[in-house]
């Protein structure tokens, strides 16, 4: 029997990860075919997350669980996890069940039929609408900006092929862009269109900062535009800096008794390059630091401890080890 691995990062996620768990399992056990492991990525989470794992695993050995030592970002947390994954599909899912479990069946459908890359597309989504509207126009700058065919309204939620992981795992990239990882693969790929629905439990954790984070680690990886904007923009600077220096030339000798320029225009020149100079000087920095992670070669994570790594990915469960399972947390519960 193959193996499928499902991935789930979380923090601060006490009220969906057993729901999360429940639903995958409940579709792997309809699934029937496949062995399974779910591998869950604490990012040392504040809340009660762990313990809820801990207890999943103790009565479910195909649960895998990772804690981190600190919290080590969105970014790299679920791509350590892809790394233990030892399914010969690896699938990606979110822990705040805006990703619909249900759909797995779907991807392995299709990985079946012999596609490698099988990805949800968000066609719509309950967040608030203007962020799911910057959300889109930046996924299309993206794709402007950047010298390959990206994956528009793409989050990450999808199943991937094993000999897709193990070309991830050739990129070496202690900040990975993952992603853009994808599009630049190439290989074949089905995209399912799915209604993203509202989160159920807890707060998002995500901020202006870890989303201004993402966006520019996208466009940093897929494009060198912005640098090349730089430099174009300086020699159309140049030149328009000669130009209007002529006019002003050729105006003052033909109204010479006339003509006063006075010292406002002067200040305002020398702010209008000064603040474009610092915004190009900020995008010189993005690039600069990019290049800085890539050369400190740090590891993804460290981790706290794990379970169950050390089993074999086994069969869905069937009905009486479900029922022992549920009988056995009440037990735990009480």
């Amino acid at each position: 029997m193959k193996t499928i691995s499902v991935i789930t990062a979380c923090y601060n996620e006490e009220g969906n990860v057993t729901e999360v768990y429940e639903r995958v399992r409940e579709v792997m056990r309809q699934l029937g075919r496949y062995r399974y492991e779910h591998i869950f990525i604490d990012n040392a989470s504040r809340d009660n997350t762990w313990r809820e794992l801990q207890a999943i695993a103790a009565r479910d050995k195909n649960v895998k669980i990772i804690r981190n030592a600190r919290d080590f970002g969105h970014i790299r947390s679920p791509m350590h996890a892809l790394y233990q994954a030892r399914g010969d599909a690896v699938i990606g899912i979110v822990a705040d069940l805006q990703d619909p479990p249900e759909m797995i069946a779907v991807m392995v459908r299709k990985w079946e039929e012999g596609y490698p890359v099988v990805i949800a597309v968000k066609e719509a989504s309950d967040e608030n609408g203007v962020m799911f509207w910057i959300r889109r126009r930046y996924y299309k700058l993206v794709n402007r900006l950047s010298g390959i065919d990206t994956i528009e309204n793409f989050t990450g939620f999808g199943l991937y092929d094993r000999k897709v992981v193990d070309i991830v795992k050739q990129f070496d990239d202690p900040y990975p862009f993952f992603r853009g990882m994808i599009a630049e693969i190439g290989l074949p790929r089905f995209e399912i269109p799915y209604h993203q629905p509202a989160r159920k439990r807890g707060i998002t954790t995500n901020n202006f900062y870890s989303l201004y984070d993402l966006g520019m680690l996208g466009i940093t990886n897929l494009s060198k535009v912005p640098l090349r904007l730089v430099t174009f923009s300086g020699f159309a600077g140049a030149v328009l800096c000669v130009v209007v220096s002529l006019g002003y030339f050729i105006y003052k000798l033909i109204y010479w008794n006339r003509f006063s320029v006075g010292i406002a225009p002067l200040v305002i020149g020398v702010f209008f390059f000064l603040s474009i100079q610092m915004l190009f000087m900020g995008i010189v920095g993005e690039y600069i630091g990019t290049i800085h992670t890539l050369v400190q070669k740090r590891p993804l994570v460290i981790e706290r401890e794990r379970a169950n790594f050390e089993y074999e990915p086994g069969e869905p469960m069937s009905g009486e080890e479900k029922a022992r399972n549920e009988s056995s947390e009440l037990r735990v519960q009480s």
